[in-house]
């Protein structure tokens, strides 16, 4: 005799509203809604990214080659990060929402009014063009949510807070979509972000699978049809390793080490942060000049561009992962110093994402690694460098899964190590982060993420 399994074992006292709301016309009018507004929201994202992408075109190459320099100049950088400095202060202190997100703080998926879209954008605009070390995922959840708002304020679908924080969600997850080249990536980001139960989840993860499909469905077709580049994260042509026990045995140590230079990262970051608020343009302006003095010494030790320690790194991991024999192990050590050092004051002055430099000086640590411990290939050095890197973002199915798209055909064989490393590097962030506490209820340590 068998037993028909119950529909919902792991919800057994379901929420009749969430119920109730699941199977309603309204909700079906939610999900129309975060398909259409994924479309526009989907648009202006790209837009901006190609702005973006563009304008660091002209700063970091156009501008010098006109002005006669055969290459960036190693004084470059501390010119357009004291500018940076200056337009992100006068952002923060004078626009609505000052000037979003702060990085040190982790990566935020609330709710953002349309008001403070402006400032964010110009903002993390002046912030990620003149080189500051910080990604563009925060501002684009910023974009999605304050638009969404905008575009359904008259809908009566959308009304009540519910149906505004869903709806805030699907536009955040399309925008984000464009850049993390995956909606999946956004919708499980979101999944984890908010931390629903199991209908709950489903409530507000489908408007978000819908939107952020669609918005990756505009996005590839506008890059295809219009050339136009966004630098979406990506490591082509990565070929495939197979791993060894001395891979996985050293996956444990590795990531602990990126942890502990992470959470080191992110605790100056938030020192910033807080010297930021109470003296806001020297702070600002003094992080910029630390951030480009860091990217010059770079230069002027190593003989390589200073470009490679300022912005976030999106343009220089594929060659770091691909042709590693680029850099010699000294060039390899001073990058990884300098970027840390740039990385860690702009996490608490500037706007951005901490996410995409994260990723980058675990990558650079990895392969560091695998030419000091001949026992550890490039790929799962790579791998496990990027794992421990990103789970700085606390998220830990968004970290694995943005790593296994990086890693591209050669992930399948590295899932191990990107899982344990992603776990490690949690772990020790946890304990640094309850060690740090201090008994007045203080913590220096992680706060999470904005829901």
């Amino acid at each position: 005799m068998s037993v028909e399994p119950s529909r919902d074992q792991s919800d057994p006292a379901p929420d009749p509203t969430v119920h109730t709301a699941l199977h309603s016309k309204g909700y079906l009018a939610l999900l129309l809604i975060a398909a259409l507004i994924g479309i526009p929201l989907s648009l202006i994202a790209f837009g901006f990214l190609v702005a973006v992408h563009e304008l660091e075109h002209v700063i970091w190459e156009t501008l010098p080659e006109a002005l006669g320099f055969g290459d960036v100049p190693a004084w470059w950088p501390i010119l357009a990060l004291g500018l940076a400095g200056v337009l992100v202060a006068l952002a923060v202190k004078h626009l609505p929402g000052h000037g979003g997100h702060v990085p040190a703080m982790g990566l935020a998926a609330g709710v953002d009014p349309p008001s403070y879209v402006p400032g964010t954008m110009l903002a993390a605009g002046a912030s990620l063009v003149l080189g500051a070390v910080v990604g563009p995922e925060a501002p684009l959840i910023a974009l999605g949510s304050g638009l969404a708002l905008v575009a359904v304020k008259r809908t009566k679908s959308a009304s009540g807070a519910e149906g505004t924080a869903i709806i805030a969600a699907s536009g955040s997850a399309a925008a984000i979509s464009t850049i993390f080249g995956n909606p999946l990536v956004a919708a499980i980001l979101f999944l984890e972000a908010v931390g629903l139960g199991r209908r709950k989840t489903m409530l507000v993860v489908l408007p978000c699978l819908v939107s952020s499909g669609i918005g990756a469905l505009v996005f590839t077709g506008l890059g295809r049809w219009t050339g136009l580049e966004i630098g979406a994260l990506a490591i082509p042509d990565l070929e495939g390793e197979r791993l060894v026990l001395a891979d996985v045995v050293w996956a444990i140590p590795l990531a602990a080490v990126v942890a502990i230079a992470t959470w080191g990262i992110f605790f100056i970051g938030r020192k910033t942060a807080a010297l930021a608020s109470s003296h806001l343009m020297v702070t600002t302006v003094g992080a910029g000049l630390v951030a480009g003095g860091s990217a010059a010494v770079y230069a002027l030790v190593t003989d390589h561009s200073p470009v490679e320690v300022v912005l976030s790194g999106q343009a220089t991991l594929p060659t770091l992962a691909t042709d590693p024999g680029s850099w010699t192990t000294a060039a390899l050590v001073m990058l990884l110093v300098c970027k840390a050092v740039a990385y860690a004051v702009c996490l608490g002055a500037f706007r951005g994402g901490p996410a995409f430099p994260a990723i980058f000086l675990g990558a650079a640590f990895g392969v560091l690694a695998s030419t000091w411990i001949p026992s550890i290939g490039t790929v799962p050095g790579l791998a496990i460098g990027m794992a421990a890197g990103v789970a700085v973002i606390r998220l830990p199915v968004t970290s694995i899964l943005l790593v296994v798209l990086l890693l591209g055909s050669a992930a399948s064989s590295q899932m191990p190590v990107v899982i344990l490393a992603v776990v490690v590097a949690m772990i020790v962030d946890e304990l640094l982060t309850s060690w740090s506490v201090r008994p007045a209820g203080s913590n220096p340590g992680h706060e999470q993420p904005a829901t």
